[in-house]
């Protein structure tokens, strides 16, 4: 009989650590029918035919799935990332103060902030989000300071982008106490796995004194020195305690075998029982459940957890919201069914079940075949019923309830809905069925995206340095670069995203105005001597978003039109040149035969020919 080893005999737990992943093993527990709904989703999106879904026991000789789920993602997904992101500007800033309120200031965290949105990583994120929106419901994101900057070959600047970023935290990965007032107020711990010498780089970065470094030494040792008991040992390992069933591994052995290490990072308050201590706003990582390899304050000048969410449909006493595709899942299954039932159907009409009576001979089932028959022997046909077609209505009906239900119109998609509509009516229309879609992102774009731009901004008034940034000058319509430092983008104030918030307001003004200057108040010439003729310029720049185009600037047409004038009088003086000048037909010998000619003769007027 092979040894055993208590795992637990070779390790030294921390208590508030252990507390911490009772925590994460409870809050984890009271998410567990939503993860099972989440996994049927995503089987029905990615599906290639019923036997990779829930429906894949139906006794139906057809499996095909008609991918109604995963056209309404796709179509929300390309109609939130258009509608968040309609132009390249879609942040303003606010101030709180006159101060902070300057168009020096205003501008230099505007550019800045949109410089920082124009990094590629960020769109990357943001689209990664915005399917958690759509396939989960719940959306996690926290922002982190990056510098990936390196030397030049001269060693004298750094190039690369160092900056804020946005990181998107799976709903799979985060757990936190769903019965909480809001999710602001609830602790969090967000797991992820790292390799062991990603936990001694982050020892390092955490360590910056020499005794704090001295005693990171010792940890790592220590998470090394266990770990190579287990794998050392020959016999049987096992664990009594459940704290460490780490998920993704048959066992805590097996996860120690590996060169994977689980961290724990927990956000919040929490009370210390060994030391009888309360402390608020900490930040701590747990290394395998049980040890404690960073602890520290919350360094945010918000004072609160840089962690921000959004759900879809939220539930009043639940934090896991629900997701636009959570409730259409029974749906998706009926018409998988009716589309396998119709087609079951149609084959049984083209190859029907076969009645023989009495002695019949052998005989193959196909056109001209012979078919011998005994006394009273006969051979029938049972045809099933005829109404099969009417399986694509029913079907028909249920994707367009599935589309509004989503909160994704037909408008929306490039359909007009039926009836005669005059030219205004198509928008009004349009507007109203587009509430709910309107409401989704503006929620979005409010809980979600506007908090975290202005954590990010607080990050680089924390760790920027003087930074040069890429910016568009739209009085002269040129890029131009700045240079920044931390008091530049330093204010009381905050960021707003403006591109979903005003996106119906702005196509509901494009038509108001132009049923005004259409109307007869519109064309009375004492009413328009009122307009700025610039300001209106200005103002449909920014409604049709044509700063891309560079077509608008003051007065620019009287400079044009004088332009073409100037050009139109030396066409006019070239073609006057041209006419008064010579041909020289009929003038070889005498270039100026051709002014002579035409001199009045000795006897009047025309040329003189030769005497004979």
């Amino acid at each position: 009989m092979s040894a055993v080893l208590n795992i637990e005999e070779v390790l030294t737990p921390d208590a508030l650590a252990c507390r911490i992943a009772n925590y994460y093993i409870e809050w984890d527990m009271h998410r567990q029918i939503k993860i099972t709904e989440w996994e049927e989703i995503q089987k029905y999106i990615f599906a290639t035919d019923t036997t990779k879904t829930t429906n894949s026991k139906l006794p139906w000789s057809n499996k095909t799935t008609i991918p109604k789920l995963c056209q309404i993602r796709d179509n929300l997904f390309a109609n939130y990332m258009a509608t968040m992101f309609p132009k390249k500007k879609n942040v303003i800033w606010e101030g709180y103060s006159k101060d902070d309120e300057t168009l020096a200031k205003k501008h230099a965290i505007e550019d800045y902030m949109c410089w920082v949105q124009d990094q590629p990583h960020y769109m990357k994120e943001i689209a990664k989000c915005v399917l958690d929106y759509i396939d989960y419901g719940n959306v996690f994101a926290m922002p982190e300071w990056v510098d990936g900057r390196s030397l030049t070959k001269d060693g004298r600047s750094k190039t690369g982008y160092a900056g804020p970023r946005l990181r998107r935290i799976s709903p799979l990965d985060i757990v936190f106490n769903p019965t909480a007032p809001s999710f602001a107020e609830s602790p969090k711990i967000v797991r992820s796995l790292v390799s062991l010498g990603e936990v001694k780089e982050l020892l390092d970065r955490e360590s910056s004194t020499p005794e704090e470094r001295e005693d990171s030494e010792v940890l790592y040792e220590y998470l090394k020195d266990y770990r190579a008991s287990v794998n050392t040992y020959q016999g049987t390992t096992f664990t009594k305690d459940a704290i460490y069933q780490i998920s993704g591994f048959d066992s805590f052995g097996a996860y120690l075998s590996s060169n994977t290490v689980e961290v724990l990072t927990f956000y919040g308050d929490v009370y210390d029982e060994g030391k009888d201590k309360f402390m608020r706003n900490q930040i701590i990582k747990i290394a395998d459940r049980h040890k404690i390899i960073s602890q520290r304050d919350n360094p945010s000048f918000f004072g609160t957890v840089p962690i921000y969410h959004v759900g879809w449909r939220i539930r009043p006493d639940n934090l896991w919201a629900m997701g636009p595709l959570d409730n259409l899942v029974g749906m998706q299954y009926r018409i998988d069914h009716l589309e396998n039932m119709k087609s079951d159907v149609i084959d049984l009409i083209t190859y029907p079940v076969l009645k023989i009576k009495g002695y019949v001979g052998d005989f193959t089932w196909q056109p001209m075949e012979h078919i011998d028959v005994g006394d009273e022997g006969d051979v029938e046909m049972l045809m099933p019923p005829y109404q099969a077609g009417r399986a694509n209505t029913e079907i028909a009906v249920f994707e367009a309830k599935m589309e509004e239900m989503a909160g994704s119109p037909k408008e929306a998609m490039g359909f007009r809905t039926p009836g005669e509509k005059t030219k205004y009516e198509v928008q009004r229309l349009e507007n109203a069925a587009s509430r709910i879609f309107q409401n989704k992102i503006s929620q979005f774009e409010m809980h979600f995206i506007e908090p975290n731009l202005n954590s990010m901004l607080e990050l680089a008034r924390r760790y920027m340095d003087e930074t040069t940034i890429r910016a568009f000058d739209p009085e002269y319509n040129i890029n131009v670069f700045k240079e920044l430092t931390p008091q530049d983008i330093t204010g009381n104030g905050r960021i707003r995203p403006i591109a979903a918030r005003h996106f119906a307001e702005q196509a509901q003004l494009v038509q108001d105005l132009n049923n005004f200057l259409a109307s007869p108040a519109g064309q009375d010439p004492e009413v328009r001597l009122h307009f700025s003729s610039v300001k209106l310029a200005q103002m449909w720049n920014e409604l049709l978003d044509l700063e891309q185009f560079k077509i608008i600037e003051p007065y620019i047409r009287i400079t044009e039109q004088a332009e073409a004038q100037k050009l139109q009088a030396v066409s006019q003086e070239k073609m006057m040149v041209s006419t008064g000048t010579p041909s020289g037909i009929g003038t070889d010998a005498d270039p100026t035969a051709g002014i002579n000619s035409m001199a009045p003769g000795p006897t009047g007027p025309g040329p003189q020919g030769p005497a004979y």
